[in-house]
């Protein structure tokens, strides 16, 4: 079971809204919309999946990580590194 398995429903929730973000942003285009009011949205998706990202960090480090550290062993090491990676991941975007 993964950690965010309990929050499942709400995150398919959060991320349709953020997939209508983005079809919003291909009508605005299509629609010849102001360049500033689109770079406006795409900040607002860009917010809302950052969002979302820490949120399933934080779920991955205090479940999957905090359970792999307490058997410890090769694959807490493997964990922690998986968590490392992408938090560097995640502050180069």
């Amino acid at each position: 079971m993964h950690g965010y398995s309990s929050e499942k429903d709400r995150h398919l929730k959060r991320l349709r809204r953020i997939e209508g973000q983005v079809r919003g942003l291909q009508r605005m285009v299509e629609e010849d919309k102001y360049c500033i009011d689109i770079l406006t949205q795409v900040s607002a998706a860009t917010k809302a999946l950052q969002s979302f990202s820490l949120e399933l960090l934080d779920e991955h480090l205090s479940h999957c990580v905090v359970e792999a550290a307490q058997r410890g062993g090769p694959e807490a090491d493997e964990k922690v590194r998986e968590a490392s990676d992408a938090i560097a991941r995640l502050v180069r975007s």
